[in-house]
């Protein structure tokens, strides 16, 4: 049944319907989020080809520059795509959102380098990423919204988790992308031609994405709420839940920081600065992606029957205490098994947060406005804290000339969620989405 049939009460899917939903949202989570931090994972080799020879640093911190525009788009897409959610129907927002990232990442390979069409080349980039920064500013409260609302209330907790393993399935399908072109590929033919391969290919995959998500109905919370939607979703959010959108901002600090900086930022940091071979980085943060595949599922499993606040509290205190010394043993030492440290003691305590954030993050908000309301509070976080965060570790390093130096970005985050996260009540886990 679509978002325009008629719909008086909650019809509970069938098991078939539910594996259905869960496929679709998870592959197109998938699929979006590949296409979007793939950049990440190839910026060294397109600051090269997109902008002027200068010395690494300042390569580095163009290529991160652009990359973070990507996330000023985005709490603009959780706007207007969080609204069109709540009104129309999560999936077609979620249809629209596919076929909108598909557009600007097959065209984001195609960009002549600055050597070809010189400052055009730059600028056809950043349009590039405030298009995909759109959609993904839609993708991720609709993905896990839809998860969510679909879940039988004793599973809600593992069903959001899924969201997080797609998109750390989406880390790890880079990463490994990133091994096998590099390993095939010399470093020039990446700068000139090898680093728009991913980009092309996300774009080819799009069309099962669409018609997993086209052939889906939509949740049964939705259709159940049929009577009680909201005229004005982002009106509403704004008038009366004001509050619930500033903890989901919080809570998604110390989350946002922690995926960027330890995802895109330590493999340029690593090759770079620290001078580690980048088959190596690669291998370490593909460790810490594996172990963080492992947690994500055990601790939104573990969520459902002993809450979700103490995993939170637990992860985000862990980073507080210590990001510094993993930092300062990778600038200290320089070698591989610092990496390999630092990758899989992130994978560790993100997974603990992922596997429970977004199932806590729903049961914040009403069903009438949870679309609009969740896509707001969590694209403000990752636009202020995570897109930049790349960009504002380099600059610390160079502000400061202390490679150590991002830790401090990452504890300041961490210590802030953790404020926000002790003055949250956590909601009755049975009956938070019955509202």
């Amino acid at each position: 049944m679509d978002v325009g049939e008629a719909a008086t009460g909650r019809t509970e899917p069938t098991r078939r319907e539910t594996a259905r939903a869960l496929g679709s949202a998870m592959i197109g989570n998938w699929f979006e989020l590949f296409d979007f931090i793939i950049y990440g994972y190839f910026a060294a080799q397109i600051g090269h080809a997109m902008f002027p020879e200068a010395d690494p640093v300042t390569i580095i911190l163009s290529s991160f520059a652009t990359y973070g525009v990507g996330f000023v788009m985005r709490p603009v897409g959780g706007v207007v795509l969080g609204h069109f959610g709540d009104l129309y129907g999560r999936k077609s927002a979620l249809v629209f959102t596919m076929l909108l990232m598909a557009g600007a990442t097959g065209a984001t390979g195609l960009i002549p380098s600055y050597a070809t069409i010189g400052i055009a080349a730059p600028i056809l980039l950043v349009i590039c990423r405030l298009l995909q920064g759109f959609a993904a500013g839609g993708e991720w409260g609709g993905a896990t919204t839809f998860l969510v609302e679909y879940a039988p209330p004793h599973r809600r907790g593992f069903y959001g988790a899924l969201q997080q393993l797609s998109t750390s399935v989406a880390i790890l399908s880079a990463l490994g992308t990133s091994l096998l072109l590099n390993a095939l590929l010399t470093e020039q033919q990446m700068i000139d031609w090898g680093w728009r391969i991913p980009f092309l290919l996300g774009f080819l995959v799009a069309p099962v994405g669409f018609y997993l998500r086209r052939s889906v109905r939509e949740t049964p919370r939705y259709r159940a709420a049929s009577a009680d939607r909201s005229a004005s979703p982002i009106r509403e959010v704004i008038a009366h839940h004001r509050g619930a959108v500033a903890n989901v901002f919080g809570v998604a600090i110390i989350w946002c920081v922690a995926g960027y900086t330890f995802g895109a930022f330590l493999i340029s940091y690593a090759t770079e600065l620290l001078h580690i071979e980048r088959g190596t980085v690669l291998l370490a943060i593909t460790a810490g992606t594996l172990v963080n595949l492992a947690v994500i599922p055990l601790a939104g499993h573990l969520s459902d029957r002993f809450g979700r606040k103490p995993f939170l509290v637990a992860s985000a205190a862990g980073f507080l205490l210590l990001v510094f010394p993993l930092f300062h043993a990778m600038a200290s030492f320089q070698a591989a098994w610092t990496i390999y440290a630092t990758a899989i003691t992130a994978g560790i305590l993100s997974g603990l947060y992922s596997g429970c954030a977004p199932t806590f993050l729903c049961e914040l908000l009403p069903t009438r406005v949870r679309y609009s309301a969740l896509s707001v509070g969590y694209n403000g976080a990752v636009m202020l804290f995570g897109g930049f965060a790349p960009f504002i570790a380099t600059l610390l390093i160079q502000q400061t000339g202390a490679l150590a130096a991002p830790a401090f970005y990452v504890m300041s985050a961490a210590a802030l969620t953790l404020a926000f996260l002790l003055r949250i009540k956590a909601p009755d886990q049975a009956t938070a989405l019955d509202r």
